[in-house]
């Protein structure tokens, strides 16, 4: 897997190069073309086309499941980045219709992209690629209420079924594994399991993670109900035994956590991982970094695309510093918002002179410092807090260091709050911004318009405007409609 991905990242960094120092012209190549004849945009043919055979009586459920998690399934992986191509050219084209004054249109014939878009990076794994899954446990298809796999249906209109994943293609056989065993320790339990929050019940989900080297920590879920914490001892000994010594002992698993929580979802700090047997960590390499993974940090779900997207973002932001790279010296401090473990800073660090990351989930702040140190990189600092909270006042300091700055924003898809769009566009000394998304087509929009748009004094957008210079899909997500997409900002 490494040496595909050290392709990909070398390729990339060629066609990187030509985008920023060639003049534009647009890619006629087929996975940018778009059919004049067809008005609908792809992504609703797509969603109607899934609601009207979703629960048709001619498919098999675990056809429906398959349709539901993975909708591009029965496409060849050509044909499946052609059409993410061209979802990522009519999101685009939203933008460059907004930005000349045409925001309905979103026709990439008439809004002509005035930056190029390169074919989108494949992922060097596509099937079983997932390093996380979390399965759910409710009424299976054939009414056993302990089934562990996939919800089809809602709860508003009570039809869920909750259907086994053993066929999906993105997920990985060591997690379908413990999937299959997690729900027969379940069905051997006295426990019910937990449905619904306000109907009783004690087992709820359960999350694999796993690492390129087959390393594997399991985190079940768990209500406590009225149950005493002497009384819920009694059943983390028997998940133990199931797993350790029992018929689960054929997950062989590295790390076995237990959250009690009576919320949907619950952070590290509100309820406590407790750590049943095992290593406390799992521990991934990208791009020749360590990172240690907690229970609850983020990392990216593909460990192979991960490298391409990371070395992408390696090459778009030391692409300003090169030349005191050449002279021995990087000249940049990377601001990265939403740094999570860290994982872009320290892959960038020996590119840019500091790097400095804003994180509001406090375990993924620490894991980002041990990451720094299990390194060996000196030139990290991060921040826990809110990045709204935080920012105005860093950017404050760092305008007075002098020096060139650069921002790379990897938010969720809730996008970036207001005041941090604020705070990057009104601070002059960030020349270049790199955002990444996995949904370019919600809240990032958003984000983007706000970086481009003319200054706005009402809502407080007095900077210079960004303007959009380079667009990167990377397919992080093989058999399904999402991708990340790269796109830099300068000024």
């Amino acid at each position: 897997m490494g040496l595909p991905g050290f392709r990909l990242v070398k390729s990339v960094k060629i066609s990187i190069t030509f985008a920023l120092t060639k003049p534009y012209f647009q890619f006629s190549t087929k996975a940018t073309t778009v059919d004049k004849q067809d008005k609908t945009p792809a992504t609703k043919r797509r969603r109607k086309s899934q609601k009207n055979h979703l629960w048709s009586d001619n498919l098999s459920w675990e056809e429906r499941l398959a349709d539901a998690v993975t909708p591009l399934w029965r496409l060849s992986y050509d044909e499946q980045l052609e059409l993410k191509q061209k979802h990522q050219e009519t999101t685009l084209s939203q933008l460059v219709g907004h930005l000349s004054g045409d925001p309905k249109s979103s026709s990439p014939v008439k809004n002509k992209l005035t930056f190029p878009l390169l074919p989108i990076l494949p992922s060097p794994v596509r099937d079983g690629y997932r390093n996380k899954s979390t399965f759910s446990v409710n009424r299976g298809a054939d009414g056993n209420t302990k089934t562990v796999g996939f919800y089809l249906g809602t709860g508003k209109q009570g039809n869920i079924v909750c259907v086994n994943g053993d066929h999906l293609l993105n997920m990985p056989e060591k997690h379908k594994l413990v999937a299959r065993c997690y729900q027969d320790f379940i069905r051997q339990s006295p426990l019910d399991p937990c449905l619904l929050f306000h109907s009783g019940g004690h087992w709820r989900e359960v999350t694999v993670r796993t690492n390129a080297t087959g390393h594997t920590m399991a985190i079940v879920y768990f209500h406590p109900q009225t149950l005493t914490p002497e009384e819920v001892a009694v059943h983390q000994t028997d998940l133990v035994d199931y797993f350790m010594r029992g018929p689960g002992s054929v997950c062989q698993l590295d790390s076995l956590f237990f959250q009690e929580s009576s919320m949907t979802r619950c952070t590290h700090e509100k309820s406590p991982y407790q750590l049943l047997y095992g290593q406390p960590h799992i521990y991934e390499t990208v791009l020749g970094f360590k990172f240690r993974i907690s229970p609850d940090a983020f990392f990216q779900v593909n460990q192979g695309a991960a490298e391409v997207l990371y070395g992408t973002l390696r090459d778009l932001i030391s692409a300003n510093t090169e030349k005191g790279e050449k002279q021995g010296k990087p000249t940049d401090t990377l601001l990265d918002v939403c740094c999570g473990t860290g994982a872009i800073g320290i892959t960038t660090s020996p590119r840019v002179e500091k790097v400095i990351g804003i994180e509001l989930i406090e375990q993924a702040v620490e894991d980002a410092v041990h990451n720094a140190a299990l390194n060996n990189v000196l030139n990290c600092k991060f921040i826990s807090g809110k990045a709204e909270a935080v920012l105005p006042g860093l950017i404050v300091d760092l305008s007075c260091t002098g020096g060139g700055l650069t921002a790379v924003v990897n938010p969720a898809r809730a996008g970036l709050h207001y005041r941090v769009v604020r705070a990057l566009r009104n601070q002059p000394n960030i020349r270049r911004l790199v955002y990444v998304s996995c949904k370019p087509d919600g809240e990032a929009m958003r984000n983007f318009r706000e970086l481009c748009c003319p200054p706005d004094p009402q809502k407080k957008l007095t900077g210079e405007a960004f303007s959009p210079i380079l667009a990167i899909p990377v397919d992080m997500f093989p058999h399904t409609p999402h991708c990340e997409l790269v796109l830099l900002f300068e000024r």
